[in-house]
């Protein structure tokens, strides 16, 4: 199968080479990547400029955009075939819970489906390291028909496997967790009178079950969760009716 794998931590990223390599022993791979970091990028998509790719070596090119750009553009046309597959990823860090709602690496994914190709975000889920990403890059490679099976126009597989240097294949099939992110902003006042806000990273929650994304990767196995692509809406209104 011919294989597109982008990221949102760069082209250069240690995990993208690990997982492309990985899917190259039976795949043809190619790689579109962002040229630098993106993560947390979302679905964000380059409205307004143009973006600008360069071939870093065969199969290989880096892109100025997001990793939702890489994907339209690769289906659009760069890349001389239709990706059969879209693999996001390896990224640095998990991508658990209410984590896809901001993540890049879950967005080119996403962006797979809407094309009607199968996409599949795959994490190294540990914060604060060692990142290890055989595990991951194992886990996909020896379950790819399966993941691929699974996907649709509707849903796209997000898989955060443990950070461990060695091949892992017991997955589960996860719900998703709701996190809480107590961060907090750092406001400094720069010499031209403007305010400069960084974000500081804080403690994080989780809420969820045994079956949930987090407690599964907690113990060790790969984590497997099938996400909805289209937006839901709650099923306590009456479609149609007037609004009151």
């Amino acid at each position: 199968m011919k294989i597109l794998v982008t990221n949102d931590d760069g082209v250069d990223a240690e995990g993208i080479g690990i997982l492309a390599e990985a899917l190259s022993c039976k795949h043809d791979v190619w790689v579109i990547a962002p040229d630098h970091e993106r993560s947390g990028a979302s679905h964000s998509v380059n409205l307004h400029e143009p973006c600008r790719l360069y071939k870093k070596e065969d199969k290989i090119y880096a892109c100025s955009g997001t990793p939702a750009d890489c994907v339209m553009f690769a289906r659009l046309g760069i890349l001389p075939f239709e990706p059969d597959i879209v693999v996001s990823g390896i990224n640095r860090g998990p991508n658990l819970g209410t984590d896809i709602l901001y993540s890049g690496t879950c967005a080119a994914a996403r962006q797979a489906a809407l094309f009607g190709i199968p996409g599949i975000a795959v994490s190294c889920a540990t914060r604060n390291g060692p990142f290890l990403y055989r595990a991951a890059a194992s886990f996909v490679a020896a379950n790819l028909e399966s993941l691929v099976s699974h996907c649709s126009e509707s849903v796209f597989m997000n898989v955060n496997a443990p950070s461990l240097d060695r091949d892992i294949l017991d997955g589960v099939w996860t719900g998703i967790s709701r996190r809480h992110y107590h961060d907090s902003v750092r406001p400094v006042e720069a010499e031209d009178g403007h305010i400069i806000c960084y974000l500081e990273p804080g403690r994080i929650e989780s809420e969820g079950e045994s079956h949930g994304d987090e407690a599964v990767v907690a113990s060790g196995r790969v984590s497997v969760s099938p996400v909805l692509v289209h937006p839901q809406i709650r099923t306590d209104v009456s479609l149609g009716e007037s609004f009151q």
